[in-house]
């Protein structure tokens, strides 16, 4: 338990700390792809995904731990991440965006969680467990892409890295767009570590590095597993409510030390404030926690199980599951931002011309 609690703390708040100062939000990031074409937040997260790819399957290699891709739950993974995309929009954070946002003070991801925690546990040991089981029911024997394809894992993590550098290299040689600083007020690492604006790839290197080693941290304990939000966070309300310890888990820890290495980012570089929302923000936070929940739970994933961690890992689950939160944030997004500002044009021409 120990164990447990120090490195899972110790792995999350660093976890925490660097996706707040670094504002890693891929709710941001998907959005922005569709309303401004800027892609750079997508980019980062291919940069998180390559770094872990090589380092988790290094270790692999040097035989610190095994892994299995397991089946495929195919229609789960479509419905659930599609789902999962809408809730993100809704709820103005994915599952680790709502955790360190609620660090930062922000009493609308406060909702948002208690949404997204109240229906993971609903689906996982709730009454929606036949719902689930129903709809994951059908599984295709192989998740592993390198194994369907027939090719060397590193083939793949190889053009990954291709990619990611070519993309990376067009980034930076890209002419710089002059952006005004406020003037600093401190000086050395405390002005770089909560002062100056931490670059998007700078960020993705380093929660890269952290997925990675929360993969060894995380096998210590006797959890097979990296990064995890979706199944952690239910493990806490179940614990709060059956009081049976074997709900705890280094995942526990994890989530927990994302909330408070975000906190104590946003308290020293003076962010966190409590921000209460309108009802109407509040009321949506809550209904996208849920959708987070209900579908994270049924894809067996969420922006970070399956985004991060899965894709790292080569699986179909992973990269399948990707596409669809973004296709699934696409139509929040037109629904919500693009249907509404049209509306609100309409409404105010109507206005003018009364």
């Amino acid at each position: 338990m120990i164990q447990m609690l120090i490195t899972g703390l110790f792995c999350g708040a660093l976890l925490g700390f660097v996706m707040q100062r670094g504002r890693f939000c891929l709710t941001g990031g998907f959005r922005d792809m569709y309303l401004t074409k800027d892609n750079r937040m997508f980019y980062a997260l291919l940069i998180a995904i390559a770094v872990q790819s090589v380092g988790v399957y290094t270790l692999i290699e040097l035989g610190v731990f095994e892994f299995n891709a397991g089946t495929l739950p195919l229609l789960a993974i479509i419905v659930g991440s599609f789902i999962f995309g809408i809730g993100i929009v809704l709820a103005g954070g994915c599952a680790t965006g709502t955790w360190y946002r609620a660090g930062e003070g922000l009493i609308g991801s406060w909702i948002a969680l208690a949404g997204y925690m109240l229906m993971a546990t609903i689906m996982k040991t709730g009454v929606l467990v036949p719902l689930n089981d129903k709809i994951s029911s059908p599984q295709l024997s192989t998740n592993s892409i390198p194994e369907t394809l027939g090719i060397n894992v590193w083939i793949l993590i190889g053009i990954l890295v291709a990619i990611v550098g070519w993309i990376v290299y067009k980034e930076v040689t890209k002419p710089k767009v002059f952006i005004p600083s406020l003037k600093a007020k401190r000086t050395g690492l405390a002005h770089i570590l909560f002062e100056k604006r931490w670059h998007p790839f700078v960020t993705a290197v380093l929660v890269g590095a952290i997925a990675v080693l929360a993969w060894p941290l995380s096998v210590a304990t006797g959890r097979i597993g990296g990064l995890g939000i979706t199944t952690p966070s239910a493990n806490i309300l179940q614990y709060l409510t059956t009081g049976d310890t074997a709900f705890i888990n280094w995942g526990v820890f994890l989530v927990l030390g994302i909330f408070i290495g975000s906190f104590i980012a946003a308290k020293a570089s003076r962010e966190f404030r409590f921000r209460m929302p309108d009802v109407k923000t509040g009321i949506n936070s809550f209904v996208g926690g849920n959708l987070m929940g209900f579908g994270a739970s049924l894809a067996g994933g969420c922006s970070i199980g399956n985004g991060l961690v899965m894709t790292a890992m080569m699986t179909w689950q992973g990269w399948i599951a990707l596409v669809f939160m973004i296709l699934g944030t696409w139509t929040a997004v037109y629904f919500v931002f693009v249907r509404g500002r049209q509306k609100n044009k309409a409404m105010k021409a109507s206005v003018k011309t009364a």
